[in-house]
């Protein structure tokens, strides 16, 4: 088995889609880094390694018999086992999963770029490995607090955490069914269209405002979050504290 040493990690817990798991330059000093004495590196099929960047579905058993107990934390000059961590590449990208002890990728990581060409170096004269698992043929389910990646690519981490909390609003005024703030949230977006929007139903309201909306971010899309997150206090605290924090790289 191949094994890499001294890995820089930076855990995204629980996220379902790879565009949420921050690569190295988007990495901030707020961010929990931690390091890694010694983790396996498995090379994958590139829908294996697709299946496990961007889902949450049960890893194959296979793999997590493979890497029990091979990797290892290192924290005040301790090395502490971890049940199923392993780096996972395709032969063009890596990431860093761990399941801490369950059976599905809990925590992701990215790698920083020397240490990611390290491992792409040592599978180079290598062939992937083959696991069974339940590659599911029907498309993966998005919706709108779980964006397609074209709507989230390209975005920097405060757009793409802005985009999800805008995202979060809208999901609760569908909920309200409220047609008054709809319609006034709509003609914010899209004031030249107000006599247009007083003739629409919820459902046609709310459809075009979120069609339109999770296109891109702009100064239009910061204003109108900002807006609706005002006075709600859940909501605004989001917005504040995504305005604080720094898109600083951890210094390592």
């Amino acid at each position: 088995m191949l094994y890499v040493h001294d890995i820089w990690v930076n855990w995204f817990e629980g996220e379902e889609n790879g565009y949420n798991v921050c690569h190295f330059h988007e990495w901030r000093k707020s961010d929990s880094i931690e390091l890694l004495d010694q983790i396996p590196v498995i090379y994958v099929e590139a829908d294996l390694f697709n299946y496990i960047e961007n889902d949450l579905q049960d890893i194959p058993r296979d793999l997590l018999d493979l890497v029990f107990e091979r990797a290892y934390l290192k924290k005040q000059h301790q090395r502490i086992p971890l049940d199923h961590a392993f780096i996972m590449t395709e032969g063009v990208h890596t990431m860093v999963v761990d399941t801490l002890g369950y059976e599905i990728p809990i925590r992701k990581s990215r790698m920083i770029p020397r240490q990611e060409r390290l491992v792409l170096e040592l599978i180079k004269s290598r062939k992937p490995q083959e696991f069974t698992f339940n590659n599911k043929k029907q498309d993966k389910q998005y919706h709108i607090l779980s964006l397609q990646p074209q709507y989230m690519l390209g975005l920097t981490r405060k757009e793409r955490q802005l985009k999800h909390l805008l995202m979060l609003m809208l999901d609760q005024l569908n909920q309200s069914k409220r047609i008054d703030e709809l319609r006034y949230w709509l003609t914010e977006w899209t004031p030249a269209q107000y006599e247009v929007i007083q003739e629409m139903d919820f459902e046609q309201g709310f459809q075009q405002l979120v069609s339109e909306v999770k296109q891109g971010w702009s100064a239009r899309h910061d204003e109108i979050c900002e807006k609706m997150a005002k006075g709600q206090p859940f909501f605004e605290k989001l917005w504040e504290m995504e305005q604080k924090k720094q898109n600083a790289i951890k210094s390592i």
